[in-house]
C-alpha cells in the first residue's frame, strides 16, 4: 500500500483529455480503493457482482461503480441498486433481464454491449453482424430502463502491436457505424470502452475514450 497514489496520479498525468479512466480494483481491498480514492478517483471497475456489492456499501456514496466481468443472469439483481455502468451486456437475454430488473427498481441503467472481435474463441460479447442486427432502432426503443451508451470490446492477448491496433480499429468502426444509425442524434450513445493496462495507448490512438486499468494502479492483486 501507499503507491496507489502515486501511480494514479502518473498515470492521469499521460492519458489524453476526454478519455475517462475505470480504475479497475477487482480482487483489491478496500483500503486500496479508498486511498484511490483520497487521490480523487471516483469510478472503480468490479467483475465480481457480490464483491461489487460489499464494497460499495463500504466506500462513499459518490463512487461510481462500474461492472467490467461477464455477468450472469442470476447475478443482475445483486449489481443493479449499485452499478452506473455495466460494460459486458453479451446478449440478448442479458439485456433485456437488466431492462426488467431496472424497470422493478425503478431506475434507468447505462449499458455497454460487449464486442467480440479478438482471435480467442473464450472471450465474450456479439460479433460485429450480430451486434448491428440486434441493435434495430425498434429493439433499441422497447427498452424501458436500460440506456445503451456505447460498446466495450478487448483486443486479442498477444504481442502483435499490428493485430491489437486493428482489433481496437474494428471495436471503433461498429460504434461509428452504430452512432450514424440506429443512435444517431442519441446523445447518450458516446462511450468506447477499450484498452486495459498493457494497451490502453494503442486503444486511445484507434478511438477510445474510456480505458479499465487495474494493475497500473493497483500492481498485482494479492492472493
Amino acid at each position: 500500500m501507499g503507491h496507489v497514489k502515486d501511480n494514479l496520479t502518473t498515470l492521469l498525468k499521460s492519458i489524453p483529455a476526454g478519455v475517462d479512466l475505470v480504475a479497475v480494483s477487482k480482487f483489491h481491498p478496500v483500503e486500496a480503493l479508498q486511498e484511490a480514492y483520497d487521490a480523487g478517483q471516483r469510478v472503480f471497475g468490479e467483475s465480481r457482482a457480490t464483491e461489487l456489492a460489499a464494497k460499495a456499501r463500504q466506500m462513499p456514496g459518490d463512487v461510481k461503480w462500474h461492472f467490467i466481468g461477464h455477468l450472469q443472469t442470476n447475478k443482475v439483481r445483486t449489481v443493479l441498486p449499485h452499478v452506473d455502468l455495466i460494460h459486458s451486456v453479451d446478449s440478448e437475454k442479458l439485456l433485456r433481464l437488466i431492462d426488467s430488473e431496472a424497470s422493478r427498481l425503478g431506475r434507468r441503467v447505462r449499458v455497454l454491449m460487449q464486442l467480440h472481435v479478438a482471435k480467442e474463441e473464450t472471450k465474450y460479447g456479439l460479433t460485429p453482424h450480430e451486434m448491428t442486427s440486434l441493435l434495430t432502432p425498434e429493439f433499441v426503443s422497447s427498452l424501458q430502463s436500460v440506456e445503451i451508451a456505447g460498446i466495450m470490446g478487448m483486443a486479442s492477448n498477444t504481442d502483435d502491436e499490428e493485430r491489437i491496433r486493428e482489433d481496437f480499429r474494428a471495436i471503433r468502426t461498429v460504434f461509428d457505424r452504430l452512432a450514424d444509425t440506429t443512435f444517431a442524434g442519441a446523445e447518450g450513445f458516446s462511450i468506447v470502452s477499450m484498452g486495459m493496462s498493457h494497451d490502453w495507448t494503442i486503444a486511445v490512438g484507434e478511438g477510445a475514450n474510456m480505458i479499465r486499468v487495474g494493475t497500473t494502479i493497483f500492481g498485482e492483486r494479492e492472493y
